[in-house]
This record gives C-alpha cells, structure tokens and sequence, in this order.
C-alpha cells in the first residue's frame, strides 16, 4: 500500500526533536553554489555501487539519479530508454553525459518530484541520503514515482559534508545508519527492505552499503 507525503511526514515524530538539524542551517541552496566536479568514493565503491544498478536497475527501463551530480555510476554498456537526473547544481548536472533530463530542487524545502506517478522502472541515490532532512516524504515521493516492484537502491560510506549531514546520522554507526535508511524506506511503504555491505569497513579503500527497497502495490 502506498503512503502518502502527510502520513511520511508523521513519521519523523518516531525520532528524537532534533535528529533532522545540522550544524551549518544555512541555506543548502548557497553550499551548493561552487560545483564540484569530483567523486566522494574511491574507485572500489564506485564499482560496486554500478555492479548494484548494472543487476538491479533494469535495461531499457526509465530509470531516476536522485541527488545526483557529473557522474550516475550506471554500467557503460547498459542503454536505459530514459535517465533523469535531479540535483542541487545545475552545472553539474549539465556535464553528466548519462542524463536525459535535468532537474535542480532542493529536497529539504519541496520535497515533491516533478514527475509522474509511476514514471520509473528504478531509482538510485548515491552518498547523499545523510543529508536530507525530510527523508520520509522523500522516500515516499520516489515510491510515487516508481512502478509497482521497482528498485530504490540507496547507497552511502562513511563520508560526508559534516556540517550538512543531519545529526542523527552522525550520531550512529554505519550497521546503525544502515537500519536508519531502512526505517525510512519502511515507514515510506517499500516492502522487501534489503540492508547490505558491498564493500565492508576495514579493507584498504571506502566502505559502502546499500539500502534496497521496492515499491509497494499501487
């Protein structure tokens, strides 16, 4: 069953008062301004992070960059009839070479997606969960968007921009962040939630893990 922004947006009342503050308030809109054409993991999580789009992102399919940026880390040799990107610089945006459509939105002040329901077959968000401070009408509007059963594939390490990462998500571990992504993508109405460690801490490079979910029944 699906949920709606409203019921998501109760769900932020389970979690302590200041769970979604950062230190730097800010608006995210000025953070964002200088562009940043860098990647935020080292080579061994990129990889994993598109053997998880090359398996779970469907070929041929309309598939959603959620926070994006100059690079979607979607598998080379795999065509998608549609890929749009949505991010907080447009001039990033505008050197990803993968994206079909272009959307700049600050999330923490409108959280709502400028598409369709049911408009994608998939849907990734890559080291940029930890800053979303309406994680739950997030997580419900990409459910909206997504077809019955589609993949939401979120994936993050153990970096961040401190000062904009919500405290909650300072506050615990990665197993713990983990779970954390996981409530949001239960209390969003994503069923068959799957937590995993791609690349686990204490190797040589970036940790990574993964947040999967598909979208409810309409």
């Amino acid at each position: 069953m699906r949920v709606t922004r409203d019921q998501a947006a109760e769900a932020a009342s389970s979690l302590p008062p200041d769970a979604f503050r950062r230190m730097d308030e800010s608006a995210d809109d000025l953070f964002y301004v200088p562009t940043r054409l860098v990647t935020h993991i080292d080579d061994g999580a990129i990889a994993a992070v598109t053997d998880l789009y090359r398996n779970l992102l469907p070929a041929g399919g309309a598939v959603l960059d959620l926070m994006g940026s100059w690079v979607s880390h979607l598998p080379p040799e795999v065509a998608y009839a549609r890929v749009a990107g949505h991010g907080m610089n447009a001039a990033e945006l505008a050197a990803n070479p993968r994206l079909d459509e272009r959307v700049v939105q600050n999330l923490n002040l409108d959280p709502v997606l400028p598409f369709a329901d049911h408009s994608f077959d998939g849907a990734g968000c890559c080291v940029s969960v930890q800053y979303l401070t309406r994680p739950f009408e997030v997580f419900a509007e990409v459910a909206r968007v997504l077809k019955p059963g589609a993949p939401f594939v979120v994936t993050f390490s153990n970096r961040c921009f401190p000062t904009k990462a919500v405290f909650i998500w300072q506050s615990v571990d990665g197993s713990r962040q983990s779970q954390l992504v996981g409530h949001y993508m239960d209390r969003a109405g994503f069923v068959d939630v799957s937590l995993q460690t791609p690349v686990p801490e204490g190797g040589p490079g970036d940790p990574l893990r993964a947040v999967i979910g598909r979208a409810p029944a309409a």
